[in-house]
């Protein structure tokens, strides 16, 4: 029972909008719907309205998220659906709704608690172990985020965390209840089964014509041609510009030195040190003393220099780099304070410092290797500038003929020569294209639902005019134009009445099979024997039933209160079943710790319940109203 969603991909890819929205998102607006347009917004909440726009944003955040988390799998088409939408504007419904509770009780997290969270990304910490605020700032920045800005969201989710957390913490499953789910998920059942085969009636069916006939006439839909089109198609993409964009060697050389400095490695140092901690508010005797056992350490280094890294982890008091022997990695500008970071740079490879007072205390400093600044010569760099040059004219110019192509295919509607012409481009030609894209043609082009709604419009099939530029991939273009339409038709009887009379005869054979099962299953159910049943088997929901499937779900359902019990099952494409369940039982050593978990899972569904009313509940305070159908969300008003 519990393996359900681990084996349903499919499910899982439906529940995905859930699963990557924060844990309080919670589904079920609709009585809080009303007719309203979206004057005062897609929705209201708390007097407030939740805009177009902000919809818009929060979709494209769910879409990259879901792009990220799937890669390949991912599919943008599962946004797009009403259910899709509206899931995504009941998030920011009770979003808003939380917010607003949240301002009402002035719940939020204090500045320690902010501060320490902020501490914990490794990401920003330098080799000393300090807090890097450049590299902090920086990476906010890359996001068009202030340290200001990113504080307030941070302390906004904190609070959400411990808001929506201790409301789940408080929910609990009785034990009587998780045991009773487990049970179920033990649960074995002792069955015996009797099939009748679709083949064993085969030598009884005899389909007329008639029959062949009637089931032609009603299942039309099963027989028809869908409507298809021969069409002309020209497709502008990088490529096309490619061969349009050249780069020459005096611009390749301008651009190099223009940025020289692009293509200079500088210097790189790396040191090692030894610390006698020595604040600098330490009284008079701490210092003098800390100096001493300095200047007694430097002596033992200058007679054995070669053992830096042995003496540094004996004697450092930086326990931060001595166990690596006093290594301070790669020196950067800025990284050390003045003291520490001049003496580095004053030294010569291999050489050792004297003692260094800093804030800190006082430091034996070695440099360790120094890498000199290098130029990289033109010659190497060519190839590289050749290429960042030609990418950047080809986006340039892609813009210029991408507006060429859009304008073109519409203003020469009747042909695409003149568009092929002017820019370089080759008319290609498919024939039998349907509305619906072919999976067997993979991702041609012309193979896009976007593109084909396009060439099956009214004005490309009865006007012959071209297709507008459909965008079918990133930079990618296309237009296309009808050159033979062909209506659906229905396929002639003659063709397909071997077809229907195989199909006819496997549904007759079916339905006797069925007549026979059911005659069985009465007798059985009314003499309560087992004549005719096979071998007994255990059918379980953890493990893989010896039965078939469809079948082992009904054994699994049925009513076993009172035994023998007996059910029936249509198996599809095979017969018959009737199954006979002599025994129901309990395995006699459960697995505890899967019980464990199940008991978890039990408790945060409960947990989760909690919490989908604790923000109902919200939204009935903050008066939530949403103003608009699923089916309009995305789109642009009228008049644009």
């Amino acid at each position: 029972m519990f393996d359900f969603v681990r084996n349903n991909k499919r499910v899982m890819q439906g529940l995905l909008l859930v699963l990557i929205v924060p844990s309080f998102v919670l589904v079920g607006v609709e009585s809080y719907q009303d007719r309203g347009d979206a004057a005062s917004g897609v929705a209201t909440v708390a007097g407030q309205k939740v805009t177009q726009q902000e919809w818009e944003e929060a979709q494209r955040r769910q879409i990259d998220q879901a792009r990220q988390m799937m890669g390949p799998q991912f599919d943008q088409k599962m946004f797009e659906t009403p259910e899709a939408k509206q899931a995504i504007l009941n998030n920011l419904v009770a979003e808003r709704a939380i917010n607003a509770e949240l301002a009402r009780t002035h719940m939020t997290v204090g500045d320690a608690a902010l501060a320490r969270k902020i501490g914990e990304y490794q990401q920003f910490r330098k080799p000393d172990g300090s807090f890097d605020m450049e590299a902090y700032k920086g990476a906010l920045a890359a996001q068009g985020m202030t340290p200001g800005m990113f504080d307030q969201r941070l302390r906004r989710d904190l609070t959400l965390e411990q808001l929506t957390g201790s409301i789940q913490a408080t929910a609990f499953a009785p034990r009587s209840v998780s045991e009773r789910l487990s049970n179920i998920s033990d649960q074995e059942r002792e069955v015996q089964e009797i099939l009748f085969p679709m083949a064993q009636f085969l030598p009884q069916v005899k389909v007329t014509d008639e029959m062949v006939k009637a089931y032609y006439d009603k299942n039309a839909q099963l027989f028809t041609i869908p409507e298809q089109v021969k069409a002309e198609y020209v497709v502008f993409d990088a490529a096309a510009v490619e061969s349009q964009v050249q780069v020459t060697d005096a611009e390749v050389t301008e651009y190099y030195n223009k940025n020289l400095k692009s293509y200079t490695t500088p210097e790189q140092r790396t040191a090692s040190h030894i610390l006698i901690n020595a604040p600098r508010d330490a009284k008079p005797a701490d210092q003098a003393a800390a100096k001493a056992k300095a200047e007694s350490v430097l002596a033992e280094v200058r007679k054995n220099p070669a053992n830096f890294a042995e003496i540094a982890k004996a004697q450092s008091q930086d326990q931060g780099s001595a166990q690596a022997g006093g290594d301070l990695g790669v020196v950067e500008k800025g990284t050390f304070v003045k003291p520490v970071e001049d003496a580095i740079y004053a030294l010569k490879e291999g050489e050792v410092s004297g003692v260094v007072q800093s804030e800190f205390g006082y430091h034996i400093i070695k440099l360790t290797s120094l890498k000199p600044a290098e130029q990289k010569p033109l010659a190497a760099a060519k190839d590289e500038i050749a290429a960042d040059l030609k990418k950047q004219k080809m986006s340039k110019r892609y813009s210029e003929m991408a507006e060429t192509f859009t304008n073109m295919v519409y203003e020469q509607s009747e042909s695409l020569k003149p568009v092929a012409d002017k820019l370089g481009l080759k008319i290609q030609s498919v024939d039998s294209l349907t509305r619906k894209p072919n999976p067997q043609l993979g991702e041609a082009p012309f193979n896009n639902e976007k593109f084909l709604a396009a060439l099956f419009g009214t004005d490309a099939v009865k006007n012959k005019r071209n297709t507008e530029a459909v965008e079918v991939a990133p930079g990618v273009l296309i237009s296309g134009r009808v050159v033979e339409f062909k209506p659906a038709t229905k396929r002639p009887l003659a063709e397909v009445e071997a077809q229907i009379r195989q199909r006819v005869t496997l549904e007759e054979a079916a339905r006797l099979a069925k007549a026979a099962g059911e005659q069985k299953l009465a007798a059985a159910k009314a003499s309560g024997d087992s004549t005719g049943f096979g071998a007994p088997q255990a059918v379980t929901r953890t493990k893989e039933p010896g039965i078939n499937t469809t079948a082992a779900i009904a054994v699994l359902k049925a009513d076993a209160t009172k035994l023998p019990a007996y059910v029936g099952v249509e198996i599809p494409g095979q017969g018959y079943g009737v199954y006979r369940i002599n025994k129901v039982s309990q395995p006699a050593n459960p697995d505890v710790n899967r019980r464990k978990q199940e008991a978890q899972q039990i408790s945060g569904l409960v947990g989760q319940a909690e919490l989908f009313n604790y923000v109902e509940a919200l939204k009935t305070k903050a008066k939530a109203k949403v103003n608009v159908k699923a089916t309009q969300l995305g789109a642009k008003p009228e008049g644009e």
